[in-house]
């Protein structure tokens, strides 16, 4: 397929479509190396050679000790602000960047971009996690990516960082009386 085509053909949603029927079927244009003009390649020869580079990469990358070959190394989570693509501001405006599970596709669904750098930085991921028991709405439980507060200077601009990347959640505040025993109040007031 070639790099370019393949950068193309991930970014639809025909990989997801198609990827698995491939997987049964042994005779089919896709397992043919095109770089390789003088053979064609089957099923076996492009699984072998492509476990074969996927060691051999990750040895590199990683090291020889297989039992730190993990996940977490390579998948990285960083909650970019405009202000943060300035390096000596990315520590002020950025919260993480932090090593984290989950990936496309699953319940800890964090999209990320296939490249040859071998970390794989998240670009989209949810808003915020909920855990709701209709049966006791004010023992609910939700978390946010970063924090309640869009103003970095708030201490709870980043509060909640940590304990979403390592899905932790914490209790929602459903009733009025305990919203007003817990919270802090901002007043507002124009000058005239």
């Amino acid at each position: 397929m070639g790099e370019k085509l393949y950068q193309q053909f991930e970014e639809t949603h025909m990989i997801k479509r198609v990827i698995a029927d491939q997987m049964f079927s042994d005779e089919i244009i896709w397992w043919d190396d095109i770089t390789t003009p003088d053979r064609i390649e089957s099923k076996s020869n492009i699984l072998s050679k492509s476990i074969t580079e996927t060691v051999t990469d990750l040895t590199i990358q990683l090291g020889e000790d297989i039992n730190y070959w993990t996940w977490d190394r390579v998948h990285i989570l960083e909650h970019k602000h405009p202000l943060g693509s300035v390096e000596f501001l990315r520590n002020f405006f950025n919260v993480g960047p932090f090593p984290i599970n989950g990936a496309s596709e699953v319940i800890n669904n964090l999209a990320y971009k296939r490249d040859k750098t071998g970390i794989y930085n998240i670009k989209a991921g949810p808003s915020t996690r909920r855990i709701i028991d209709f049966n006791d709405i004010e023992n609910s439980l939700s978390i946010l990516p970063t924090g309640q507060s869009g103003n970095q200077f708030s201490k709870h601009y980043k509060d909640q960082a940590e304990m979403f990347n390592t899905g932790k959640f914490r209790k929602m505040k459903m009733n009025k009386e305990e919203i007003i025993n817990t919270s802090t109040l901002l007043n507002f007031k124009p000058k005239f």
